[in-house]
């Protein structure tokens, strides 16, 4: 590959080129990219006489075009409606209602999706593959968004607006070669997603083992210094640990730099959420000492604190040391090993028992109260070491392989802000 820093070229014909920062060796010296309208690449294909027994498409962010029964998909259509569905071939584009948020979707099945989406096909003789990456891509997100007048959530883009936009159109062998590069990132994402789904369901399976389940009083699995310990001690959870909750700060209290401020939003499950940070005066950390929270503390959201059936209880990290708890946020304060506590509260017995008990509620809330005489078991402390040990560092693995997720994520993010110019920012008039 070779970096350019011209990224427009004059033709001939008076329109401008584009070309890309990134270029394979072989098209170094080529032209220019052109620029072409969407209806002169893509027809708009509404067929309603799909032959029988196709499978109905969910149109999906996460999955493209895919068949409802692939995927966690719960929405009743009825016979009627769907002699309206319209017919989806393998390498057709659908542009749904999120279409703005997250791009146009592929299809690799051929099937049937609703009246609603705009099925698109191409005329020549295209890379379906370099599309489906330049149709994802954030600059075509953002030639949507900026182009589309009137563009909101709800709102489907159509044929006619699609038509008006100008669409990369470098050559077929330059379009092929783009797509197999991103294609091999793709594959190394997919298995790295795959590694880290595997390791997670391992974690899942494995704490199944090292707890007790629903009339038990010890682990099916058990290390093998503690095979004759017998059984575990069952206590109410307020043995086990209490809950310190936060101070009620006023949203009046915020400011743009200064002490954290540990919020719900900032409690996520498992981990801490660095995406949306707030701070308190820099003189609130004296005045406020006892509501902070150190690193290594254990805090837990205390409204809504179960997503997904799992509890959104977390460790605290460097980012949040120091921070001052707010009032729906609770820190475990706990005699028992912490990290043994940690674990048991991500227990599937236990968050059952936990949501039964604070259901009712809307929103439902969390306090030590409701939840105090919860009945769990406990082993000796040289038992909940082993398994605190065990299991965080299966967590520092998992942590690991997220972290060179999200680098493939952003290396891919990073070569196609190289490989594909900016579009011409106007639409064709």
């Amino acid at each position: 590959m070779s970096n350019k820093t011209k990224t427009t070229t004059p033709k001939p014909d008076g329109k401008t080129a584009l070309t890309p920062k990134l270029r394979f060796s072989e098209f170094r010296d080529a032209e220019g990219w052109d620029t072409t309208p969407g209806d002169e690449l893509f027809e708009q294909i509404n067929n309603r006489q799909a032959p029988a027994g196709l499978p109905i498409l969910a149109i999906t962010q996460e999955h493209g075009a895919i068949p409802r029964d692939l995927i966690d998909y719960h929405v009743s259509v009825t016979d009627k409606s769907v002699e309206t569905y319209k017919e989806v071939r393998p390498g057709d584009f659908i542009i749904s209602l999120r279409s703005f948020q997250g791009g146009i979707e592929y299809s690799d099945y051929h099937g049937i999706c609703s009246p609603a989406y705009v099925i698109l096909r191409k005329r020549a003789e295209l890379s379906d593959l370099f599309f489906k990456q330049h149709f994802k891509s954030h600059r075509f997100i953002q030639q949507l968004t900026k182009n589309l007048e009137g563009l909101r959530d709800g709102k489907m883009v159509s044929y006619k607006q699609f038509s008006e936009l100008l669409l990369l159109n470098p050559s077929p062998p330059e379009q092929q070669k783009i797509a197999e590069c991103l294609n091999s990132v793709d594959e190394l994402i997919t298995a790295q997603a795959r590694k880290l789904d595997a390791l997670k369901t391992h974690k899942k399976g494995l704490m199944q083992q090292l707890f007790p389940r629903e009339g038990e009083t010890q682990p099916r699995l058990r290390f093998p210094e503690f095979q004759n310990a017998g059984e575990w001690d069952g206590q109410p959870l307020k043995e086990v640990f209490s809950i310190f909750q936060g101070f009620a700060f006023s949203s009046n209290d915020s400011v743009d730099r200064g002490s954290r401020w540990l919020k719900i939003a900032d409690v996520g499950i498992q981990r801490m959420n660095h995406d949306a940070p707030s701070f308190l005066p820099v003189d609130y950390k004296e005045r406020f000492a006892k509501f902070s929270v150190r690193q290594g503390d254990y805090v837990i959201a205390l409204t809504r604190p179960i997503l997904s059936g799992q509890l959104k209880i977390a460790q605290v990290d460097n980012i949040f040391d120091g921070a001052l708890l707010n009032q729906r946020v609770g820190k475990l304060i706990t005699s028992h090993h912490p990290a043994f506590v940690f674990f048991l509260l991500q227990s599937w017995k236990l968050i059952g028992d936990i949501e039964k008990s604070i259901s009712g509620n809307d929103p439902p809330n969390l306090s030590a109260q409701q939840i105090e005489g919860i009945k769990t078991y406990v082993p000796q402390l040289p038992e909940q070491q082993r398994i605190a040990d065990c299991l965080t560092s299966l967590d520092d693995l998992i942590a690991a392989q997220t972290q060179k997720l999200e680098a493939l994520k952003t290396h891919k993010k990073g070569l196609m802000q190289q490989l594909f110019p900016s579009p011409d920012t106007k639409q064709r008039h």
